[in-house]
């Protein structure tokens, strides 16, 4: 099957849009999709949205945070399910590193998708750290 997708710079995703593409994707399986406030949230605060859509559809998005000078950092890359191995995902990201050149893009892959991102070309890092919780700090 062929798609004819285009790419851009979409900084206004609606909330719906946005939740419908992370459940067609299997990320909505990790992100809050139940609480639409906090999905609001997280597109309002983002810097960067770079959406792929076929006649008009949302079926990719990158969904960032970065000071386009030395960190983007990869928050969500959702490609709906029916859209995958077709190099969305990819372009995706090019497109996103694309609009910041001179910042390093990082992400924290998936479960699902670890494979993935080496299979594009993309370093593994192995001194990522995280908490979820200020009470997690001793």
């Amino acid at each position: 099957m062929s798609f004819s997708i285009n790419y851009q710079v979409e900084n206004q995703l609606s909330v719906d849009e946005f939740i419908s593409v992370l459940n067609r994707s299997t990320l909505g399986e990790r992100r809050p999709v139940e609480d639409t406030e906090r999905i609001a949230d997280m597109l309002k605060n983002a810097t960067l949205l770079v959406t792929a859509r076929d006649n008009g559809v949302l079926v990719g998005v990158s969904r960032a945070i970065t000071d386009f000078a030395f960190c983007t950092y990869l928050s969500d890359l959702a490609v709906d399910q029916a859209y995958q191995k077709q190099g969305i995902g990819k372009e995706l990201i090019r497109q996103t590193k694309l609009a910041a050149p001179r910042a390093k893009l990082i992400l924290l892959s998936a479960p699902k998708a670890v494979e993935y991102y080496p299979k594009i070309g993309m370093k593994h890092h192995p001194h990522c750290y995280f908490i979820d919780t200020v009470e997690e700090l001793k």
